[in-house]
């Protein structure tokens, strides 16, 4: 059966200046066809380790002129279902951000979105919130299913989708690596899932064993699009969305966009609406950006003394490789320095302990990999140090990023050898 998404309630009229809900009709989950959309794989070569000139990264950081954006209308005043607008309510959102704001409509109106906006913006937010009031509206349940290219950020997902369906009986399910698999497929036999949200990789794998229908879900959401790309998942993304067959809609979140990129984009969307709240460029201008070149031999030394500088809160260390990030963990622990690290050698319980401990500042330092901190949104990290320079801008730019969050300031320090 169709579900339906009622154009208006009854009794209630709406200015045109507030988000609205437009008719639309998602199938129940079951669904299945062939949407005829082809596009060719691709993926990431390997290289030797050739760092990025130097100049490239320093630069001193300059205010940013937008920062905070002033929303036109409330929460409260949205055309939702009234146990949503409760459960917003209760995770204390009051005014929508600008990617949730100008997103809303269309996503309501069962359009395939294409959404450029950073991490911390509450992209999250601008998916699951109409998606939650059309499984309320709905006369029927349907499956989204997201695809994320980390785990952190799967589980952010998740979380969000709990806070936001507070007191309704809706399931969700996140599918990751560094997990025991078989635990997965016994909890995909107990219930079906409103929310299956999952890495490329780890929803691959459960696939090609028959664990789970991807026909099932009716609406793809693709997280943190370059960064998949990026990551080297565009084979298994491709291969995983066309499996899918038919959808109702479709919506890919990035925070950076490519005119190379554009091919794959007419892969995945039809006809669909671009919302832009930022400038689609990757960039670091707000935070202070300098090279400290030094003697390979005493990079350690170096970092130590570095590091137990007051102004030194709270910091993230990147290394190029699983092996040097637990060397220089190592390291800086012996040197009585509170440090922990995630990598993909780390089990998924593993690195959220040491992502939890690193945001509540029980530890200083939290080392890492570019693939481990991936889609990371931790508030406050004074500073980020690369002990090595990384091979590309684009990598560059994502690792200092996760410092001078939401338009504040920040510190990258880049290691380069004598």
């Amino acid at each position: 059966m169709d579900s339906k998404r009622p154009s208006s309630r009854s009794g209630k009229g709406r200015s045109t200046s507030k988000p609205q809900r437009s008719g639309g009709k998602r199938r129940s989950s079951g669904g299945g066809g062939n949407r005829d959309r082809r596009g060719s794989g691709g993926g990431r070569s390997n290289h030797n380790y050739i760092p990025l000139p130097a100049d490239m990264m320093v630069h001193e950081g300059v205010e940013l002129k937008t920062v905070e954006y002033h929303a036109e209308t409330k929460f409260a005043d949205w055309p939702i279902n009234a146990k949503l607008k409760s459960a917003i309510k209760a995770a204390g959102w009051v005014y929508p951000t600008e990617i949730q704001e100008k997103s809303f409509e269309h996503v309501a109106a069962l359009k395939d979105v294409m959404g450029i906006a950073t991490t911390g913006t509450g992209k999250t937010g601008a998916f699951l919130i109409p998606l939650i009031d059309a499984l309320l509206e709905s006369e029927e349940p349907f499956q989204t299913l997201v695809l994320a290219p980390t785990r952190e950020l799967a589980l952010q997902i998740e979380d969000e989708f709990r806070a936001l369906t507070l007191g309704m009986k809706y399931n969700a399910i996140t599918l990751i690596g560094g997990r025991n698999i078989n635990t997965d497929i016994v909890n995909l036999k107990k219930r079906s899932y409103h929310l299956v949200v999952a890495t490329p990789g780890r929803l691959k794998d459960l696939y090609q064993q028959g664990k789970i229908d991807l026909q099932e879900a009716s609406v793809l959401v693709l997280d943190e699009f370059d960064r998949m790309l990026d990551m080297g998942f565009q084979k298994d993304v491709m291969f995983l969305t066309d499996k899918m067959g038919e959808r109702d809609q479709t919506m890919l979140f990035s925070a950076t966009l490519d005119k190379s990129q554009q091919k794959l984009i007419d892969h995945f969307l039809t006809d669909y609406q671009t919302i832009k709240v930022s400038s689609g460029e990757a960039s670091a201008e707000h935070i202070n950006q300098s090279v400290h070149f030094v003697e390979p031999d005493n990079k350690f030394d170096e970092l130590i003394e570095m590091l137990q500088q007051p102004e030194m809160k709270r910091v993230l260390v990147f290394a190029e490789t699983k092996h040097r990030v637990k060397k220089v963990t190592k390291k800086l622990n012996q040197a009585g320095i509170s440090a922990d690290e995630i990598h993909g050698n780390k089990s998924q319980n593993y690195r959220q302990k040491a992502l939890n401990a690193f945001k509540a500042g029980k530890i200083k330092a939290l080392c890492a990999t570019d693939v481990a901190a991936r889609g990371l949104d931790i508030d406050d990290i004074t500073h980020v140090i690369n002990f090595e320079a990384p091979t590309d801008y684009d990598t560059y730019i994502h690792r200092v990023g996760r410092t001078g969050r939401a338009g504040k300031g920040g510190e990258a320090i880049t290691f380069y050898d004598k």
